[in-house]
Formats: structure tokens, sequence, C-alpha cells
């Protein structure tokens, strides 16, 4: 992964931009947390529930879904209020040990290799630049399915 001089933050090298409305589970957190607003991704696992990572808790949380362009108003989109947030239960804040979260709303970017869910952006430098830190989405798959059977 090479990262070209002079690029601004959050460009992608040797990739592609999607298909416009080619990735729908794709979600988008707006979280306000202690009167400050910040961004994390997600992706929908199941009606009403978005899997992200437990380092983005907080006290409004809103899930975009449908956006191509999350900076401008399409028809597509929706927005959704998470109704509760279920970090795992040993997520350990300090070390970011078991940072996943599901997230149930009234209807936090992953790392997808072929067509399957592998990691949620656990850390990295603020600019988006690399390197990023992931969390592995198999080793959690039982406690997902357990904890949206139980709600």
């Amino acid at each position: 992964f090479l990262c070209e001089p002079g690029l601004p933050p959050g460009q992608i090298i040797g990739g592609y931009e999607a298909k416009p409305h080619s990735r729908p589970y794709m979600a988008y957190l707006r979280v306000e947390h202690d009167k400050k607003i910040f961004q994390c991704g997600g992706f929908l696992v199941k009606r009403k529930f978005v899997l992200t990572a437990a380092h983005c808790q907080g006290d409004n949380i809103n899930v975009t879904l449908g956006a191509q362009n999350i900076k401008q108003q399409e028809p597509s989109q929706q927005v959704i209020p998470v109704r509760r947030q279920i970090p795992h239960p040993e997520f350990n804040q300090k070390t970011l040990k078991n940072d996943i979260m599901l997230l149930q709303g009234d209807s936090g970017g992953p790392l997808v290799c072929g067509k399957e869910a592998q990691g949620i952006v656990s850390w990295g430098s603020k600019d988006g630049t690399p390197p990023a830190v992931y969390t592995r989405v198999s080793p959690f798959r039982p406690w997902i399915q357990e904890t949206m059977d139980k709600v």
C-alpha cells in the first residue's frame, strides 16, 4: 500500500469508486457524544441491525443508509435513529480489545473481501492515511447472531 506525497487525506490509491448504490449495506453513522459530533462507518448485517466499532458509542446516533455521497441529499437515503447500542460485553476502551458493537435502529466501514465482511475499522490515523487496524469479524459471529436473536 503506497501513498504518494501531496495527495489529500482519504485519497484511495489503486482503488476505484463503487458503482452508485451497488453497496446498499454500507452505513454512515453520525455520532453525538459529549456535545461533539464525529463519524463512523458500519454495515447492515440484518434488518434493523448495523455492525460497527464499539468506540463509536455516543449519546445520540443516526444511521444513514442508501447514500452514494453523504454530503448530498439523495432520494435513496434513509436516516434512522439508533434505538439501542449493544457493545461487546468485553470491550476495553483503553486497549480497544473487542472493539465491536451492534446498533439497533427503528428500521461504525467494513473491510470487505470477496463480498464478505472481514473486519471493522478499529483505529488508525485521524487523517485517514495508513496503517489502519481492523477488528476481525469472524470470531464474533456467534456473539452477533446470539445478540440479534435475543432482541
